[in-house]
């Protein structure tokens, strides 16, 4: 560590030598000189160690092993080491802070290098703890089974994963087996609690040493966000959705009483379907799970993607088709850029035939496209990856819609048979999925802000609190468990669950973006890229290629003529054009 640091230290007293030495240039071709240099020589250290520690990382995830997860905590260190490097942030920060950089790119990578450095001016021990601490959360997550007493054998039980726990949600018509099945996905929660507890706590030690307030204001200016701002714009979308919603939830809430039986005011959390209340319920005519348990998911998948000229083929090449689920794999879905070259991006995923699954796919292996397959190498490595978390959300948001629409399906090559049926219920499935969405990301939202605002408070009820006001659910009487626990965001991705929602609206505006300018101002409901290149040529052109040099809202701008709004959000769960 210490002859890196001194490595750096004389690399930036050679540069400012030579810039001394060269009295010819202007100031701002002197200070461009110096931030390029930076540059380079940060790229040529992080590169390998980003490396390194995002393949370790895919490997814990795949694999579930301690000895893994120990490489993964090692190689993250390493990185963090270089990042805390408190002499080449020094250099960073006074080249940012001179102004006098007269390339806007590497002005822009500058600005990056910096967030990316901020977070991690700590000492070591803090640093280290913090990682340690997360990792062992995550193995928790990768590794846990809901355990439940065996249908057949009360005395014996038998463990569930994540996809199983979704399917006796959402089939069975016995409330008692339901319910048995969501406290036992809830168990999670209270193996975590304690070290989550002290990850919070430690999260905002870290945030207040560097003069924040806390961890969550900390992340959101490392993601060049206002809090201010995003509180504004989920109080409006809170107004633009609550009277939808809570009529669309009546009507959902007569099919789930009926379905299993009770009256409607009897209905709880464990009714509907998936463990938080995020997804629509399978309450509808047509049931779209039947026709995607005969579909090869992935091969739809290739082809869609093929057919608009954004090719996948390396990505499943990269995931060694590993796509089912297994023991000991992460039992959730994600993807992972791991060069930021195009040369290996992959996707994790634990894909049973059914529409949530084709939904998940088309979503994760549009994160995929976006990443650096299509940023031009020309670009710094630090700009070579996407614009924002929310832009690739909005991106990957955009082309999971297909799964629910019958045109998509069909110009795939696949026969619906109840055409009317499908298309009723797919249309009120999306309708439905966005107003269900919104109201589950306030809660996301606003409780981990109340956790790192005051983390001393009864978190049990501020998180119920939160899904009894936005979600308009029932809190079960008597529980008092840390539910909040179970979500695996709370602590693998802290703060990012409001991007979702920012990517929703960017992805509505994206898509009728491409349906006035792609489709010569087509009605964007008909729309459904298949086969037509010349919508991953839009992409690349006004979306992938500028990579990181534009923040979230000016990529916006540049890709849709307008900033991030509700307005095509709202058309689309209106269902106005």
């Amino acid at each position: 560590m210490l002859t890196l640091r001194v490595g750096l230290v004389l690399l930036i007293c050679l540069i400012t030598a030579l810039w001394m030495l060269t009295p010819a240039a202007s100031a701002d071709e002197k200070h461009t000189k110096i931030a390029k240099e930076i540059v380079t020589a940060f790229t040529n250290r992080v590169r390998p160690l980003e490396v390194a520690a995002n393949l370790a990382w895919w490997n814990a995830n795949i694999t579930g092993k301690k000895k893994a997860y120990q490489a993964k905590e090692d190689a993250q260190n390493q990185l963090d080491a270089i990042l805390a490097d408190k002499a080449q942030f020094a250099g960073v920060k006074e080249i940012k802070e001179s102004g006098e950089i007269d390339d806007p790119i590497t002005k822009r990578a500058i600005d990056v290098i910096y967030l990316a450095c901020l977070e991690k001016q700590l000492d070591e021990k803090l640093l280290k703890n913090l990682t340690k601490l997360g990792n062992e959360i995550e193995a928790e997550f990768t590794n846990f089974r809901a355990k439940i007493a065996d249908p057949l054998d009360r005395k014996k039980s038998i463990m569930l994963t994540d996809a199983e726990v979704r399917r006796i949600l959402k089939v069975s018509t016995i409330s008692e087996r339901r319910k048995e099945t969501w406290e036992a996905s809830k168990e999670l929660g209270k193996v975590v609690e304690p070290a989550l507890k002290k990850l919070v706590k430690l999260r905002n030690d870290a945030a207040k040493k560097l003069g924040f307030a806390n961890f969550h204001a900390m992340q959101l200016h490392l993601n060049e966000q206002n809090g201010d701002d995003l509180i504004k714009l989920f109080d409006k979308l809170d107004e633009l959705t609550r009277e939808p919603f809570t009529k669309a939830k009546a009507e959902i809430d007569v099919e789930l009483a009926n379905q299993s039986n009770v009256k409607v005011k009897d209905l709880m959390p464990w009714h509907y379907h998936d463990p938080f209340f995020q997804e629509v319920p399978g309450v509808f005519k047509a049931d779209l799970d039947k026709i995607y348990a005969q579909q090869d998911l992935i091969r739809l998948c290739r082809e869609f993607y093929k057919g608009i000229d954004l090719p996948i083929d390396l990505v499943i090449e990269k995931t060694g088709n590993d796509f089912a689920p297994r023991v000991g794999k992460n039992p959730h879905a994600f993807c992972t850029d791991i060069t930021r070259d195009g040369t290996d991006v992959r996707v994790l995923a634990n894909v049973v035939p059914n529409e949530y699954w084709m939904s998940t796919l088309l979503h994760e292996f549009g994160h995929s496209v976006y990443s650096s397959i299509n940023i031009p190498e020309k670009l710094p490595y630090v700009l070579r990856t996407e614009s924002h978390i929310l832009t690739t959300e909005g991106v990957a948001m955009m082309f999971e819609k297909m799964s629910k629409r019958r045109a998509w399906l069909e110009q795939m090559g696949v026969k619906v048979k109840d055409s009317k049926a499908f298309d009723e219920t797919g249309t009120k499935m999306l309708r439905y999925q966005l107003l269900i969405f919104s109201r589950w990301c306030q809660v996301m939202l606003r409780f981990e802000k109340g956790m790192y605002e005051n983390p001393e408070q009864d978190l049990n009820k501020l998180w119920w609190d939160n899904v009894e006001k936005y979600q308009l659910l029932r809190r079960p009487v008597g529980r008092n468990a840390p539910d909040y626990g179970s979500k695996y965001h709370i602590v693998g991705a802290p703060v990012y669950y409001h991007n979702y929602m920012m990517g929703e609206l960017f992805a509505s505006q994206l898509h009728h973006a491409i349906a006035r300018k792609v489709y010569k101002g087509a009605d964007p409901k008909t729309v459904t890229y298949v086969g037509n290149e010349e919508v991953g040529a839009f992409m690349r052109r006004h979306v992938f290629e500028p990579g990181r040099t534009l923040n979230w809202n000016e990529l916006t701008r540049f890709a849709t003529d307008a900033d991030l709004s509700p307005e095509a959000f709202a058309k689309d769960f209106s269902g106005k054009r």
